[in-house]
């Protein structure tokens, strides 16, 4: 099993998380910086060898230009003292051709700069020579027409060493170009691994954190809360652990309570009930009609009070085990005939007319679970109902679910009581106060029940009708939830 190594605390899991996130990125800017800076040093070399090549050879030409006017000037006027101003611009000519030989030029325009040395040399020669005849002065003038066309093989040269030079730079930047975007092709699935893995790092515990708050807050208290990650998330597993262990001991305390409470109420109210029974049938003698009236009032209250002791035990027995079916075919007439027979003197007692409109259907279900429920919501009918109303079933088979109706003629459920009605305890706005009040746990063990079976129970909206509808949907074959 794959275990994630946590640091101490959540601020600093978040900080180890953006860092490894950042570390490629800061990678491929250090990089991309690196070879920007060696691409903008080469260049600037290259544009400064550039400069300079280009300076010596345009010195060059203009001082062997100048030159040569001198010693045309000398040649043509035969005057020996325009040989100082040939010697000046020879001086000149001689510190630039020692520059332009310090460059790193090839061996091209080296010799060509030999050339113009030495030839220069010859003729310098030539023109001191006091004794030298005038053909030969022409002749050594003549030379310059040579000299000058090897400074231009040397600046043709150098223009041409410059667009090398470009071109090799173009090409050393088109190769860092892809070098960088390859090297971010490359970081883009890391970066995106270590995002998506950092998230579920982060995200796990508190993921965990919220599914057992949702667990806590749903009742589901007997799964044990474990939260994976740093200490103090650890910590708050722990926390929340320990609120689930409490919340659950006290759940079942109250279990107990309610089991001990109901057991010990009913041996005495049986007594009663059985004594109000006697009563009812003047067993003891014949009672006169205000006798008579109070001992249906006895018998009439014990069996409310039985059926509401009935309803919390079978409440605690559903929250202390899962709920077991006893499934067998069930007619759902017959159901309802023995619920109409149990609750006969609770209609007669305040009037009420009972429709019955049902189907032939047979279902699989736990005959006492589907009395149960039916009891339950025939009980709260007569309960709501008017004096004199009329209280309907209904029951059909709806493609692969058999529907049962149960509807009244009383005040309805409110619109802000019916997210709330079928939770335990639950009494909505509309409650009835009589001699004996409700425990509001009668619908929570509808909607238990019908889950059992793998149905449901809904409140259904009769429009501008008066009353509440309660539709009761359980399957007609067998399913796996049922098995």
């Amino acid at each position: 099993m794959l275990r994630f190594f946590y640091p101490r605390s959540f601020p600093r899991l978040l900080f180890v998380g953006f860092t490894l996130v950042a570390l490629p990125l800061i990678f491929a800017l250090v990089g991309s910086a690196v070879t920007v800076d060696q691409m903008a040093n080469r260049s600037q070399q290259a544009v400064y060898r550039a400069v300079l090549a280009t300076q010596a050879s345009r010195r060059l030409a203009e001082l062997l230009t100048a030159m040569e006017r001198s010693a045309r000037q000398m040649v043509i006027l035969g005057e020996r003292k325009l040989l100082d101003t040939y010697g000046s611009n020879r001086k000149n000519f001689m510190e630039t051709a020692r520059e332009f030989s310090a460059l790193p030029f090839d061996s091209e325009q080296t010799m060509a700069l030999g050339e113009i040395m030495s030839g220069e040399e010859t003729i310098f020669a030539t023109l001191s020579d006091p004794a030298a005849p005038e053909p030969q002065l022409q002749k050594a003038v003549g030379g310059f027409v040579e000299l000058a066309e090897h400074a231009k093989t040397i600046t043709a040269r150098s223009n041409e060493l410059i667009d090398r030079e470009v071109e090799v730079m173009l090409a050393t930047a088109a190769q860092a170009q892809r070098i960088i975007f390859w090297q971010l092709l490359a970081l883009i699935p890391v970066v995106v691994f270590l995002v998506i893995g950092f998230t579920i790092v982060i995200t796990r515990p508190i993921r965990q954190i919220d599914q057992a708050i949702r667990r806590l807050g749903s009742g589901e208290l007997n799964a044990a809360v474990n939260v994976s990650g740093p200490e103090d998330l650890q910590y708050l597993g722990e926390r929340l652990d320990w609120m689930r262990r409490r919340l659950l001991d006290l759940e079942q305390q109250k279990n107990r309570f309610l089991r001990h409470v109901s057991h010990e109420l009913k041996t005495p109210l049986t007594a009663v009930r059985e004594g109000a029974e006697l009563l009812s049938d003047e067993v003891v003698g014949k009672l006169l009609p205000r006798q008579r009236e109070i001992a249906e009032i006895l018998r009439h209250n014990s069996i409310e009070l039985q059926k509401l002791i009935e309803d919390l035990l079978s409440y605690s027995a559903s929250q202390f085990h899962r709920v077991t079916l006893e499934l067998n075919p069930v007619e759902i007439r017959r159901v309802i005939d023995r619920v109409a027979d149990d609750l006969a003197l609770a209609l007669r007692a305040k009037g009420l007319k009972l429709e019955i409109a049902t189907d032939n259907v047979t279902l699989p279900a736990d005959f006492e679970k589907l009395r149960i429920i039916l009891d339950n919501l025939m009980s709260n009918a007569i309960k709501f109902s008017p004096p004199g109303g009329a209280i309907s079933i209904a029951a059909r088979a709806n493609g692969t679910l058999l529907q049962l109706d149960i509807a009244d003629e009383g005040p309805g459920i409110l619109p802000g009581d019916r997210a709330h009605i079928f939770d335990p305890f639950y009494q909505g706005a509309q409650a009835v106060h009589g001699i004996v009040k409700g425990t509001g746990i009668g619908l929570s063990i509808v909607k238990e029940y019908a889950q059992a079976h793998g149905g449901s129970v809904e409140i259904v909206d009769r429009g501008d009708r008066p009353g509440a509808l309660l539709r009761v949907q359980l399957p007609l074959a067998r399913t796996e939830a049922l098995s």
